[in-house]
């Protein structure tokens, strides 16, 4: 099959759908590569590395669109370009079905099928096609670097000759792809991160990465990403008034506000409004990635960056994917490779369209002629992370206080009891035990005190943590040895007690001293030659 991918001609565009490493891949699987001339150019990739790449360069779109059987493209297809479709091509880009209706028709009428990269289901399978999840991840990321090219202060605190710097405090809503990266940037960055999503599921996700999950006082039923194919879906009105409650809760700390809350096949939700935006410290930034949909901020302006009257930054922009174009063109360029892989599974250059395969059916939103789309249920469970443990109720300082006077009290308590027990054994042992044997107490005592402390004092850089402690064990052992010696006495019972503190002495001796050698030879190990 012949695969050709144009330029974008949307204002602002810089990605390519066919990189020279993804050209090289699909020739191994027996097909044939084009691109338009300049397609690659803004994303790094000339027509010479084209060329190079044994890819056939094209003047002209339409020229490339007659030439190919397989047209690849980032951006939704114009008129233009559907009306260059024929039947029996095939179409591979974003679509977006739901919201370009006339469009699907147009292609209907074209016989050519069409399949919608933003359609990839969310299962473990079609994860190597996830153009979406690819996309949502470099947006994230470039969110964080947009804000903080926009933020007077620095992310992390400081303290400095010239006065302390508080860190700043970034709140994410919404804790998908493009939420999880941004929560990643911001913590790496050094700022307080807070993340909110509709879905419970994804709490240890985000605590896992060093930010702080948003719980909401609610009473009704959240979402299961299970059951929702792993994307959010509308909530109900008592839900979203107990979202924007806390949001309002929230707004007056934030410095920075990166929404990505999107729902599939709807305009974004609202979920930032104007008294929210009003109640914020001048300076602060909103990074608004829903803007293409509608936006989650009520003032957001589409690929616009406007300043409100109380200073608060607010952006729209669409394409921050493509202000890391070469990136974003690999990624995006490896998921159609991938697409076009599941379609040539014998790798001889032969498509075969297996429309019963979850993913390609699911994707595709016109086949021979027909309106595919929406396609049927998935025969199998999408992604879904485990439902976390349900969180501790908080306690009020009354209920905290009488707790810790209960802790208190057990604690005493069991001390007090200790200290009894132990005086009475104490008062047996004297009144009852052999002089003799007192003395051997006191000794065994004194061992364990003054050995512990002596080998417990030296520099732990001397020896491993894991030695100091058996070196303890064989100080307390060479001291009581050394009393027992003094106080060994005559005849054979003397001699006895003398002969076993001696070889006491020699073996916890080799146990010292193998110890400390163990320990230069690992620091040897550590130093420069």
């Amino acid at each position: 099959m012949k695969i050709g991918a144009p330029k974008e001609i949307y204002e602002g565009e810089a990605r390519v759908a066919l990189t020279p490493d993804s050209a090289v891949q699909l020739q191994k699987l027996g097909h044939t590569c084009f691109i338009q001339s300049g397609a690659g150019m803004l994303a790094g990739f000339t027509d010479d590395a084209y060329q190079k790449a044994g890819v056939t360069v094209i003047e002209g779109a339409q020229a490339l669109f007659e030439a190919v059987d397989f047209v690849v493209k980032v951006r939704p297809p114009t008129e233009a370009e559907v009306a260059w479709l024929k039947k029996g091509q095939t179409l591979i880009s974003f679509f977006y079905p739901a919201q370009n209706k006339e469009l699907l028709e147009e292609a209907q009428k074209t016989g050519a099928n069409v399949i919608a990269m933003d359609m990839v289901p969310r299962i473990s399978r079609a994860q190597k096609m996830d153009a979406l999840s690819s996309m949502a991840n470099i947006g994230g990321y470039r969110a964080v670097i947009e804000a903080a090219n926009n933020f007077g202060r620095f992310f992390t605190g400081q303290v400095t000759a010239a006065g302390k710097v508080p860190p700043a405090k970034v709140l994410v809503i919404g804790a998908g792809v493009a939420g999880l990266a941004a929560i990643g940037a911001s913590t790496s960055l050094g700022a307080i991160t807070y993340a909110f999503d509709v879905r419970p599921e994804v709490a240890e996700q985000i605590t896992s990465m060093g930010a702080e999950f948003v719980y909401l006082d609610f009473a009704g039923e959240q979402q299961d990403g299970a059951a929702t194919g792993g994307y959010a879906t509308p909530s109900s009105p008592e839900f979203r008034e107990a979202q924007l409650k806390k949001f309002r809760e929230l707004a007056p700390d934030m410095d920075i506000v990166i929404s990505t809350a999107l729902i599939p096949g709807r305009d974004a939700p609202v979920l930032w409004t104007k008294d929210m935006v009003e109640s914020m410290k001048r300076g602060s930034v909103i990074v608004d990635l829903a803007a293409e949909r509608g936006g989650n901020c009520e003032l957001t302006v589409k690929d616009q960056k406007i300043v409100t009257d109380n200073g608060v930054t607010i952006i729209g922009y669409t394409d921050l994917p493509s202000r890391m174009a070469t990136q974003a063109s690999q990624l995006y360029s490896t998921n159609v490779r991938q697409m076009v892989g599941d379609l040539t599974p014998a790798k001889d250059g032969v498509i075969n369209y297996n429309m019963e395969d979850d993913v390609i059916r699911t994707a595709t939103v016109t086949h021979e002629g027909t309106i595919t789309f929406p396609p049927p249920p998935l025969k199998i469970q999408a992604i879904a992370a485990q439902k976390p443990k349900e969180k501790p109720k908080e306690l009020t300082p009354e209920e905290k206080k009488a707790a810790e006077k209960a802790a208190y009290r057990k604690a005493t308590v069991r001390q007090v009891s200790l200290l009894v027990v132990g005086a009475v054994v104490l008062f047996a042992i004297g009144l009852f035990a052999p002089a003799s044997f007192m003395s051997h107490l006191v000794v065994f005592a004194l061992a364990c005190f003054v050995g512990f402390q002596v080998i417990w004092g030296v520099s732990p850089s001397l020896h491993t943590p894991l030695m100091s402690v058996t070196n303890a064990v064989s100080g307390i052992i060479i001291l009581g040895s050394l009393l027992q010696i003094g106080a060994g006495g005559t005849g054979f019972g003397g001699f006895v007690i003398i002969l076993l503190s001696v070889l006491a002495i020699l073996i916890a001796s080799i146990n010292i001293v193998g110890g400390f050698l163990v320990t230069r030879r690992m620091l040897a190990m550590f130093q420069r030659s």
